[in-house]
């Protein structure tokens, strides 16, 4: 489980704001794009694995996926948003 006192110090490798943890809606919607076999990061990848924790940054533009309360704040592994579709 992501460690919520990181959020003071983490921020987006993009646009260098603030992120803040991903609501149930947004991460529901990730994850059904993700079941469709629609989703995909910003380097075209596409995601398969069921996603428990997003981070997302303050502009609403990019989520970063939490693997194991790990956070992976690499720009080409964003999933841009909003969803297309």
């Amino acid at each position: 489980m992501f460690d919520y006192k990181l959020l003071d110090i983490l921020c987006c490798p993009e646009t260098r704001g603030k992120l803040r943890m991903a609501d149930d809606a947004l991460l529901g919607a990730v994850n059904q794009a993700i079941a469709a076999g629609t989703l995909k990061n910003a380097a075209g990848e596409k995601i398969s694995e069921t996603l428990t924790e997003l981070l997302v940054n303050e502009n609403g533009s990019r989520a970063y996926i939490v693997r194991e309360g790990i956070p992976v704040l690499l720009a080409d592994e964003a999933i841009l948003l909003p969803l297309e579709g």
